[in-house]
């Protein structure tokens, strides 16, 4: 499919992402250790603690198509663009490229935004428009997915875009491939996966503990 471009995006400017604003944010020990339950449910610890394919997954709890719209790809060169501080290890000059990840019926699941060497770019996305998910497994790229971090926040643009209320939960992570770090990727999740998954937390209440 092509990359689409509405007028509801005209508030993403190529100098912009969408980043939470955290109400809670946890580090790589957070992942690795997991949350209350109270904090978050096991079934999204599941999709947002694990190494899996979130594409796929969103695939497999749907039962319908992974989908990509392309809102935004743009150099970004050395700048460090507020994003996570594992950016660093991600060679220079970047590419910085966001999506929404929705069904084919047209649901939109998640927002995500990725960091990419700029000179390797075209070589792990030769389709721009497929979710990376299946544009690495067509290559047969042997990857790991180091998540790095988690947030718990608002944003009144994901609010709007994915015709939730906040907060969300989100997270950040990395890419590695033959030992070396190739892509940061930071990904939100729409509450409407509550439909699949159930409550966000355990005795679910407005906030995360």
């Amino acid at each position: 499919m092509t990359a689409i471009f509405t007028p509801s995006e005209s508030a993403l400017r190529s100098n912009a992402w969408y980043a939470l604003d955290p109400l809670w944010q946890g580090d790589e020990k957070a992942v690795q250790q997991g949350l209350p339950h109270t904090q978050l449910a096991p079934a999204w610890q599941i999709l947002l603690l694990g190494d899996g394919s979130p594409t796929r997954h969103l695939q497999l709890l749907t039962g319908e198509p992974t989908e990509v719209d392309v809102i935004d790809m743009a150099p970004i060169g050395l700048d460090p663009d507020q994003a996570p501080i594992q950016i660093e290890v991600v060679p220079g000059p970047r590419i910085r490229r966001q999506v929404w990840l929705r069904t084919a019926s047209g649901q939109r699941l998640a927002y995500a935004t990725s960091w990419w060497e700029a000179s390797h770019v075209d070589e792990y996305l030769q389709n721009k428009s497929l979710p990376v998910w299946q544009s690495l497994a067509r290559l047969r790229t042997e990857l790991y997915r180091d998540v790095q971090g988690l947030y718990y926040g608002h944003s009144a643009a994901l609010e709007h875009a994915f015709g939730q209320p906040g907060p969300f939960w989100g997270r950040h992570y990395l890419f590695w491939h033959h030992g070396q770090p190739f892509t940061l990727i930071y990904e939100v999740f729409s509450p409407y996966l509550q439909k699949y998954l159930g409550s966000m937390r355990v005795g679910a209440g407005d906030r995360a503990e």
